[in-house]
C-alpha cells in the first residue's frame, strides 16, 4: 500500500515538473525573432474587360455533297477519313434510264441533220426548177410580142414561174425549219450528256471526307447530304456575338481562343492567340448577334464542330495582378499572406484570368498592397515578419 502511494507521488511531482516546462517556454516562443519574407506589391495595370463568345471549330470550306438527280446509288467510292482531289469520282448513280435518254437525244440529232440534208437537196431541185420555169417564160414572152404565141401559152408560162418560185421559198423554209431542229436535237444531246455526268457526284475541292452519310441502294434526291467534305488549310472559329459588343469587335484584332480540352492539346486548351478574319455586316433578327470569324494558327489539329471560346478585349479598366506563385490553394479557397506593420496577415481572395504577367485579383485586395511571395510553407497568420525585396512587378505567372 505504502508502495503504491510512493508510486502515485512521483507521478503527479514528474506531471508538475512538465507542465512548469512548457509554461516557461510559452514566452519563449512569442519571443521569436520576426521571420524575413520577400514581398511584393499588387500592381495596377490598364487592360480591357474580357468580352467571351461561344463558337465552333470549322475548315476553310465545308460542302454537304449530295447529288443533282434522283437516282439509285450505284457505288460510294471513298469512307470518311479518305482525302481526295478536286474533280475525283465520290458517288456514282444508277445511270441505265439517263444514258437511254442521251442515246434517244443523239438519235433525233443524226435525224435531225438527215432532214437538213434533204431540206438542201430539195432547194437545190427547186432552183434549177425556177431557173427553168424563168427561161421558159422569158421565151413565151418574146415569141407573144411577136405574135408567135398565143395569150394561153403565155398565162401558162408565167403560171409556171411563180409555181417554180412558190417552190424555191417553201424549200428555203424548210431549211430554216430543218436546221432548227438540228440545233433543238443537239441542244437536247448537250442537256443528256449533261445530266449523264451528274450521275457521278465528283469533289468540288481537295479536302477530306469527314461524313459519310449514306450506302449503296439508297435513293440520293437533290438536297440530300451524302457525304460532307472539309477542304485542307488553317482552321478557323465561327462564333455569333451579341451586338451590343460590335463596337469592340474589328477585322484583324488579336484574341484569345480556348478549344475544348477533350479535343484539343494541352495548348489548345489552355489559350491560343488568334486573329480576327471576317465581321459580319448584318445583325440577326433572330438572336440580335452577328456572325464573326477568327483565323487559327496552322499548328492547330483541333476537329471540326469542337467547341471553342473566343475572348475580344471590351472597354478599357484597371485590373490588380499578382503572381501565381503567391497564391495559396485549398480546395476552392484560394488566399494570400499580405504585410501591414510588420505583421502577416491571411488573406482570402477570388482571382479571375490568369496571363504572363500575372493572375488578376478580382476581390480581396487593394493596388499597392504587399504580399508574400516566399516563404509561404513556415508562415502563419498574425506572424512577425521582416520585409525583403520588393519586386516592381508581379512574375511568374503560369
Amino acid at each position: 500500500m505504502n508502495r503504491l502511494i510512493g508510486i502515485l507521488v512521483c507521478g503527479v511531482l514528474a506531471a508538475g515538473v512538465s507542465a512548469c516546462g512548457r509554461a516557461e517556454d510559452r514566452p519563449r516562443a512569442k519571443a521569436r525573432e520576426p521571420m524575413p519574407v520577400t514581398v511584393t506589391p499588387v500592381a495596377a495595370i490598364a487592360t480591357a474587360e474580357r468580352l467571351e463568345a461561344g463558337g465552333v471549330v470549322a475548315a476553310p470550306q465545308s460542302a454537304a455533297i449530295s447529288s443533282r438527280l434522283v437516282a439509285t446509288i450505284a457505288a460510294i467510292h471513298v469512307n470518311a477519313g479518305d482525302r481526295v482531289r478536286t474533280g475525283a469520282g465520290l458517288i456514282t448513280l444508277d445511270a441505265r434510264d439517263i444514258t437511254a435518254h442521251t442515246g434517244q437525244a443523239q438519235a433525233s440529232a443524226v435525224a435531225a441533220d438527215k432532214a437538213l440534208t434533204h431540206a438542201r437537196a430539195e432547194r437545190s431541185a427547186a432552183e434549177a426548177e425556177h431557173r427553168v420555169a424563168a427561161a421558159w417564160q422569158k421565151r413565151i414572152a418574146m415569141l407573144h410580142a411577136r405574135n408567135s404565141a398565143t395569150d394561153q401559152e403565155r398565162d401558162e408560162a408565167d403560171a409556171r414561174l411563180s409555181v417554180a418560185a412558190a417552190r424555191l421559198a417553201g424549200t428555203e423554209a424548210g431549211i430554216e425549219g430543218a436546221d432548227a431542229q438540228l440545233a433543238s436535237a443537239r441542244a437536247a444531246v448537250g442537256v443528256a450528256t449533261a445530266t449523264e455526268s451528274f450521275t457521278t457526284v465528283r469533289a468540288p475541292f481537295d479536302g477530306l471526307v469527314t461524313e459519310r452519310l449514306t450506302d449503296p441502294g439508297n435513293l440520293a434526291a437533290p438536297g440530300v447530304p451524302l457525304l460532307r467534305l472539309e477542304s485542307d488549310g488553317a482552321r478557323q472559329v465561327v462564333v455569333r456575338v451579341d451586338e451590343a459588343r460590335a463596337a469592340y469587335v474589328h477585322p484583324g484584332d488579336q484574341v484569345t481562343v480556348v478549344i475544348d480540352a477533350a479535343a484539343a492539346h494541352a495548348a489548345e486548351a489552355y489559350g491560343l492567340e488568334a486573329v480576327v478574319t471576317e465581321v459580319a455586316r448584318a445583325v440577326g433578327a433572330d438572336q440580335r448577334a452577328f456572325t464573326v470569324k477568327v483565323s487559327l494558327p496552322p499548328t492547330v489539329t483541333a476537329r471540326t464542330g469542337s467547341f471553342a471560346r473566343v475572348v475580344f478585349r471590351g472597354a478599357p479598366r484597371q485590373a490588380l495582378l499578382v503572381p501565381a506563385h503567391a497564391i495559396q490553394r485549398h480546395g476552392q479557397v484560394l488566399s494570400v499572406y499580405v504585410v501591414h506593420d510588420g505583421v502577416a496577415r491571411l488573406r482570402l481572395i477570388r482571382v479571375g484570368p490568369s496571363s504572363s504577367e500575372g493572375v488578376e485579383v478580382l476581390a480581396g485586395l487593394e493596388a499597392g498592397e504587399s504580399i508574400v511571395v516566399s516563404p509561404l510553407a513556415r508562415l502563419v497568420d498574425g506572424a512577425a515578419v521582416t520585409v525583403g525585396k520588393l519586386p516592381t512587378r508581379p512574375g511568374g505567372a503560369s
